[in-house]
């Protein structure tokens, strides 16, 4: 499966919609329908929705079309209807006038107190509001289902980006860490030489000669602080680590809350091995690796 960012944007539009015929009026109006969706990253599927009055009763079809697909994300759905005036305004055909007049003399017929068309009625009733006029529910699903697909789209270039860098990310740690693995018997055997040394160099102080005991337990000291420093167990920790992100990346799917916490724990473990450092070039690898644990931090952020 791929990778999907939660950042991204689509559009979409329908053409004009139809006109009554010729024959009763000419278009005064032509409807356009306009939806636009954009995402930014959140923890949760947060669902936003604009809408004319027209479309708010759509709103529960557009919650479920967009829930069916996306699983993370901060989303705001736009949907607009733009009147384009093509001609201005028109005079209806004399056929409709003389329709019109017939209907209103036989219902004022029946009911005298009814009161007579006004010009806003005559241009209503002649079909010219294309806004109002007919039911906008599958053309704004449609047009809603191909923003909807673009959107995916672009979701998934800018997740296939991410996990280029990710990727590219996990070949340097796992190069930092090689680069600290020899270092480590080295730097543990060099400390427990130098405690051993600075011992018999205080003892020497004093006058004395090494008795065997604080002898043994100069050995048992230097040996707990090589244990201290030791980071083997830290560097093992971290190559599992980059090795299950390695694998989730390959995987795709939602993965973004897996990795946020597995970058977690590549940050403790980077963290620990600085501060467990006894020589400048660990804590330079130390530092290396948080750098680039910080940056992949910023792009798990923007998974799904």
């Amino acid at each position: 499966m791929p990778v999907y960012s939660m950042t991204g944007y689509a559009s979409g539009q329908n053409g004009p919609s139809g006109s009554p015929p010729e024959t009763d009026v000419r278009p005064l109006f032509t409807g356009r329908l306009g939806v636009e969706i954009r995402s930014v990253n959140s923890r949760f599927l947060d669902l936003t929705f604009k809408l004319p009055e027209e479309l708010r009763q759509h709103e529960p079809a557009l919650r479920e079309l967009l829930t069916a697909k996306l699983k993370r994300g901060k989303v705001e759905l736009r949907a607009a209807i733009e009147n384009t005036a093509q001609a201005g305004i028109t005079e209806p055909s004399t056929r409709l006038l003389q329709r019109l007049n017939g209907v209103q003399d036989g219902i004022r017929a029946w009911l005298p107190g009814a009161r007579e068309l006004s010009v806003a009625d005559v241009l209503r009733l002649a079909g010219g509001d294309t806004a109002s006029r007919g039911d906008w529910g599958p053309d704004l699903l449609d047009v809603t289902r191909k923003a909807l697909d673009g959107l995916m789209a672009a979701r998934e270039r800018e997740g296939a980006r991410l996990a280029t860098m990710l990727k590219d990310h996990l070949a340097q740690l796992g190069k930092l860490a090689k680069q600290a693995g020899p270092l480590v018997p080295q730097l543990v055997e060099q400390q427990r030489t130098r405690f051993l040394e600075r011992w018999q160099e205080a003892m020497g102080l004093t006058g004395g000669t090494l008795p065997e005991a604080a002898q043994d337990r100069a050995l048992t000291e230097a040996t707990a602080f090589a244990i201290r420093i030791d980071v083997a167990e830290e560097l093992t920790r971290l190559a599992s680590h980059l090795d299950e992100i390695e694998r989730l990346v390959k995987k795709g799917g939602e993965i973004g809350k897996r990795l946020d916490f597995l970058i977690q724990e590549l940050h403790r473990e980077a963290n620990t091995l600085g501060s467990k450092s006894a020589a400048l070039e660990l804590t330079r690898i130390g530092v290396d690796m948080k750098v680039l644990i910080e940056q992949m931090r910023e792009q798990v952020q923007n998974i799904e």
